[in-house]
């Protein structure tokens, strides 16, 4: 995902500054001897010495103000629920220098196109309060993209006041001949999607009680909920017997009411408004013929599926 912020930064700076005209203008990787000699070696169009932009990434840290203890809870397609936690925040801390490879001479004062390079990249950052990649790449994200980004908006800090702690140890390793280069301190704050955790085991029974000021007055409405499967396919990555969608499902109570449903795309079933006592539940299919079961309800277990053999 971070290399995807790379990607949205190179691509903005390549849309907005004329001088930048290849990909090999703009790295990332350390500013160090290594770099100046890739900088040596970049031309423009017509031959002359080219400019070039680094963005360092110096330091990832979470930014803990953002961190939120928000969960949401979602059925998965085998009835398990599901608590997905809000994503944590990554402050990608970029130190960003421009380079020339031309000479001094009398004329020539390669200082100054690096000043004037930086001083336009600083503009085209603050201009942007987020960096939007949907919107960097016109609405066609490169192969291979992170969907968390897809339509995301990154918040920026340009040149922050706090600025980089650790400056001159910095530059002490970036070479023995290397001096220290003005810089533009970026922040660019990314999501990091953590993985969802099983919250529970599949929900298959509500009750529901309702009464006056007696309570030998209350009414009760049950809720029940169960899969229809067929254990004459080979069992799926949960272990237990495929389900059929689509299966017709019956219910009958030991007071004669008769209830009918249909099995989901995840072979479940539900039936609602049921009164405490025993029931009989029947599946059939073309394919697998009919079968039958008597339960509880509200059952002690807490089961009710029907399954083909």
């Amino acid at each position: 995902m971070i290399a995807d912020v790379d990607r949205s930064l190179r691509q903005l700076l390549l849309d907005e500054i004329d001088e930048l005209t290849s990909e090999l203008q703009i790295g990332f990787q350390p500013p160090d001897d290594a770099w100046r000699g890739h900088v040596a070696t970049l031309t423009d169009g017509l031959g002359a010495p080219a400019n070039a932009v680094n963005l360092y990434l110096v330091d990832i840290r979470e930014n803990t103000k953002l961190r939120s203890n928000q969960r949401v809870r979602r059925r998965n397609e085998d009835g398990f629920v599901e608590e997905q936690p809000a994503p944590r925040r990554l402050d990608c801390h970029y130190l960003v220098t421009t380079w020339s490879r031309a000479a001094v001479t009398p004329p020539i004062e390669p200082t100054l196109d690096e000043h004037a390079l930086l001083h336009e990249v600083a503009a085209i950052l603050l201009r942007r309060e987020a960096l939007i990649p949907f919107e960097i790449f016109g609405g066609s994200l490169p192969p291979g993209f992170s969907p968390d980004l897809a339509d995301a908006a990154l918040p920026m800090a340009v040149a922050s006041e706090s600025g980089f702690s650790s400056y001159g140890e910095f530059w002490g390793t970036m070479g023995t001949d290397h001096r220290w280069k003005p810089s533009i301190y970026l922040i660019v704050t990314v999501p990091m999607p953590l993985e969802s955790r099983l919250a529970g085991p599949p929900v298959t029974t509500r009750i529901l009680r309702a009464h006056a000021d007696d309570p030998q007055s209350q009414d009760i409405r049950i809720q029940i909920g169960g899969w229809v499967r067929d254990a004459t396919l080979p069992v799926g990555p949960d272990g237990l017997a495929p389900p059929v969608a689509g299966a017709w499902v019956a219910l009958e109570s030991s007071a004669g009411r008769h209830f009918t449903t249909t099995t989901d795309a995840q072979g479940r079933f539900t039936f609602r408004e049921l009164s405490p006592g025993q029931v009989t539940l029947r599946a059939a299919t073309a394919e697998h013929g009919e079968i039958t079961t008597t339960t509880d309800v509200p059952s002690p277990g807490g089961g009710y599926d029907l399954t083909f053999t």
